[in-house]
């Protein structure tokens, strides 16, 4: 098989039966079927194919003496053993390690005299079954064919490589790295693949006489993608410097990069000098005397003359503090020394030209964790811990290298939770290191230490004052908080102080901790610079630029927080502003419960009563934490209802009246209605269309449907032409409702969709939580229970996400609902309890949901046949449903009841 096909070194001599023979020794000892033999020896199968199948296999036996083929009902079979076959034997020689002798049973390609429908994806098997011996006992003359044939198998080059390699043929084995390089780069559009690097770099380790070039003692870790990219910028490049903060792993990097170079590298450290020049001088080798000329020559002279004519790479680590110098010599030596390449290290550019930055960013979690894993390993064998958990521990530490590894290394004394729960104080935690290190890398105070020391005082000053901010800032805000200028803070990008990236600039939690205890007090200012912006942005939000503004506020997400917790501490009117400030940019974005966390937490620290003057943004505090309050809510609701009745013109903040008309819930009569919202809603198109949604919801509650869906069309339009994704989606999933009411899924399916699609825009957590809800809601109705469960469990797991008690609660009433039409009536009642247990306080919203809680328990009752039961859980329904004044509900129910009394 393994060339022509041969028994015992006899051909034979039909082709149709030399075909037929290769297919049942490529499964000797298998039955193959009727249906395999025809159609891989008949590219169109003959008329009554069997019998001309059984009249081949006769021929064949009678052309080959001894030949023992067996007919079974499902095909047929060739008796043979393992070694009766070359293929086969070729096979177990592999496994035994006996490659030469495997490739000594080829005698040309496979199947070469076989030409049959079958051959083609059997002679691939069997050909990688040759590259496979090759690969593990051919000759270089084998390897030089195979590449050849298949220029760009990887593998294969790299093979030869390692065999041009043990052949001493180090500049033949390079030429074989670079033509497939550009062949790939050329035919593929991509670099080397590691296993072709790897031939690569054993082949330059054997070949470059490194100076200097410092060994490692720990396994490389997390930056393959690195390592490529900077050895390709190299390669192409004469000067390439690795910026980023301390500790990212610069000169590790530099290292392994300098290890793969061809030619000469040498190495120099600039950490403990203040002589460039002559540190350069030192770490190349060179010797004064043999450089004496007529002239006497400086220290760069000797240097430019001593590489003029030299093809070196020079990895130059740790710039920073000689920057200007380094900067000076080094574009010096570019200038006058063609053949020279530099390989940089700092943690601010060099600033010459041609130069090509490549910043060393923090490690990603996977590489993180891998890292990590392998230091931990090395000072605790058998170290295993939750993934999980070392990926916190990594992200806290910013993805920063050295900082990973000083953290790993206290595995050994500390369980990994511990750890965990000490980085708060993470410069005392990381306070070992290794012995041989340098002294500003032994300690993670040190590393950050190290660059502090090279700022200036304006420097200095800015990076402490840019540490009032979480999360960082953008160019505008960071200048007028911080009271700095343009340059400065450029200047601290430049040292790797503080990241940009799209426009905002941050400092790395580690960074920012050290800076922190050097900073002033700027949280009065920082707040009020906040309050300034959320005013600023609040009309835009109920406009078209609404979504360009819940981006620039959602940017600044973790400074608004900070903002309220520190005015909530010391500033309780700031505080009050800002939470009011704020409110609409919290509902539309759907974080009510993380909005009523802030504002139960002002509420607290105010007391019973609103500061003097304050007395609005207390209300609306009021309206706003009901989904996490204690105690009597009710109490609140009636104290904001209070304060709202002494308002005489409309809220400052308009989504104020519709947040007081939802905590109201549905008023008694038309009369209040109008009162009510006459005297407070203003005279914009943002409130109008609000008042078409509240007329709407009240002629729905109120028993009409017809009416309710009209005023809510004409809701849905008017928040559209203002530019309200938010108020159009309220319309919309209410528009579902009312079609989920009347059995109308179809219906209820395109708003509750074109709802949702709009609070997806917005990224509004909770809002879609509720809106995925009527989707799994109108999609039970349809009968498709799969689909419905998948979108109850989705909701439950973003409102868990939101935190969202209330919209936990219909998450777990859909499952409910959907364990009672299955007729898992125990299930369903579960699921009941888990909803009513996250229903909190007395607040409208929660009373409602209540209300559907009793309803569906009284269905699950009655489905599995207790009526007396059904009974009292819809009687509390009706109960709660008339308190509420939700005749809908209402309606629902006494239908439920009058369906019990008929016997």
């Amino acid at each position: 098989m393994l060339g022509p096909v041969l028994v015992d070194g006899v051909e034979v001599a039909a082709p149709r039966q030399r075909a037929l023979l290769a297919m049942l020794v490529l499964h000797a000892g298998r039955i193959v079927g009727h249906e395999q033999l025809i159609g891989g020896l008949y590219p169109e199968p003959p008329a009554g194919a069997v019998n001309a199948l059984q009249s081949q296999v006769s021929r064949l036996r009678r052309s080959v003496p001894g030949l023992v083929v067996e007919h079974h009902p499902a095909g047929y079979r060739l008796v043979a053993e393992s070694s009766d076959a070359d293929h086969l034997w070729c096979v177990e020689l592999l496994r035994a390690g006996r490659a030469a002798d495997a490739l000594a049973l080829w005698r040309g390609p496979a199947l070469a005299d076989v030409d049959a429908p079958f051959v083609q994806p059997a002679r691939h098997n069997l050909t990688e079954m040759f590259i496979e011996c090759a690969l593990a006992g051919g000759t270089t003359r084998q390897l030089h064919d195979l590449v050849a044939e298949y220029p760009l198998r990887e593998d294969v080059r790299a093979a030869l490589m390692r065999s041009l390699h043990r052949d001493g043929r180090q500049t033949e084995a390079l030429e074989v790295f670079a033509q497939g390089r550009a062949l790939l780069a050329e035919e593929l559009g991509v670099d080397p693949s590691p296993v072709l690097e790897a031939a690569h770099l054993e082949v330059l380790r054997a070949q470059a006489p490194h100076r200097g070039v410092p060994a490692q003692l720990t396994s490389f870790v997390g930056r393959d993608e690195d390592l490529r990219r900077v050895s390709k910028w190299l390669r192409d490049n004469r000067l390439v410097t690795l910026i980023g903060p301390g500790g990212t792993g610069k000169t590790r990097l530099a290292v392994e990069v300098a290890h793969r170079e061809p030619g000469e590298v040498a190495f120099v450290d600039l950490s403990a000098t203040a002589d460039v020049a002559r540190a350069l001088l030192d770490g190349l080798g060179i010797r004064e005397a043999g450089l004496l000329s007529a002239e006497p020559l400086s220290v760069e002279d000797r240097l430019r003359a001593a590489l003029a004519a030299r093809d070196v790479v020079l990895v130059v680590d740790n710039c920073e503090h000689v920057i200007d110098d380094a900067a000076r010599v080094l574009g010096g030596i570019l200038a006058a020394c063609p053949d020279v390449r530099v390989l940089a290290t700092s943690r601010e550019p060099l600033g010459i030209t041609g130069e090509t930055l490549s910043p060393v960013a923090a490690l990603d979690d996977e590489a993180a964790t891998r890292l990590f894993l392998d230091r931990a390993q090395a000072v605790r064998p058998g170290f295993h811990a939750d993934q999980d958990v070392i990926a916190e521990v990594c992200r806290r530490l910013d993805g920063i290298a050295l900082a990973i590894e000083l953290a790993a290394a206290r595995v050994r004394s500390l369980p990994l939770d511990e750890i965990a729960a000490r980085l708060d104080d993470r410069f005392r935690l990381l306070s070992k290191g290794s012995r041989t290190a340098a002294p500003r890398h032994r300690t993670l105070h040190a590393v950050v230490e190290w660059s502090w020391d090279l700022l200036t005082d304006a420097e200095r000053d800015l990076a402490a004052r840019f540490t009032v901010f979480s999360g960082g800032a953008g160019l505008d805000t960071a200048t007028a908080v911080c009271q700095s200028d343009v340059d400065t803070l450029t200047s601290l990008v430049d040292k790797s102080l503080v990241e940009v990236a799209d426009d905002r600039f941050r400092m790395l939690d580690t960074i920012r901790a050290f800076c922190a205890t050097h900073a002033p007090d700027l949280g009065r200012e920082h707040a009020r610079w906040f309050l300034h912006r959320a005013q600023q942005a609040e009309p835009h939000l109920r406009s078209h630029e609404q979504i360009q503004w819940l981006a620039r506020l959602a940017a600044d997400h973790d400074n608004l927080v900070a903002a309220v917790t520190w005015a909530t501490a010391h500033d309780l009117g700031l505080a009050l502003e800002l939470v009011a400030a704020l409110a609409t940019y919290y509902w539309f974005r759907g974080l009510r419960t993380e909005a009523a966390q802030q504002a139960d937490a002002v509420l607290h620290a105010c007391g019973e009563s609103p500061p003097p003057g304050r007395e609005q943004e207390y209300a609306l505090c009021l309206l706003i934490a009901w989904p996490v309050a204690t105690g009597d809510q009710s109490a609140r609701i009636r104290q904001a209802d209070a304060l709202m009745e002494r308002l005489v013109d409309p809220p400052r903040y308009p989504i104020m009246t519709m947040m007081w008309g939802m905590a109201l819930g549905a008023p008694e009569d038309d009369s209040q209605v109008w009162h009510r919202r006459n005297r407070l809603l203003g005279q914009d198109p943002w409130s109008a269309a609000l008042a078409l949604v509240g007329d709407g919801l009240v002629a729905r509650m109120g028993g009409d449907p017809v009416t309710g869906a009209e005023l809510l069309q004409r809701a849905a339009a008017a928040f559209t032409r203002v530019g309200d994704r938010w108020g159009a989606a309220l319309a919309f999933n209410q528009l579902g409702e009312i079609a989920l009411d009347q059995g109308d899924a179809a219906n209820a399916l395109i708003h509750i969709e074109r709802g949702r699609g709009l609070l997806d825009e917005l990224g509004a957590t909770e809002d879609t939580a509720e809106a995925v809800i009527a989707r799994a809601q109108a999609t039970l109705l349809t009968g498709d229970l799969d689909g419905a469960r998948t979108d109850f469990l989705l909701a439950l797991a973003l409102s868990r996400r939101a935190g969202a008690l209330v919209v936990q609660a219909g998450a777990h009433l859909g499952l409910a609902e959907l364990a009672r039409v299955t007729g898992d009536y125990a299930a369903a009642y579960l699921e009941c309890d888990q909803a009513w247990e996250r229903c909190p306080g007395g607040w409208y919203g929660p009373d409602q949901m209540r209300c559907h809680i009793a309803v569906e328990r009284g269905r699950v009752a009655k489905a599995e046949g207790d009526p007396g039961k059904a009974r009292r859980h819809f009687e509390e329904a009706l109960r709660r449903a008339v308190v509420q004044r939700n005749l809908v509900t209402e309606t629902a129910v006494r239908a439920e009841l009058a369906a019990l009394a008929v016997p």
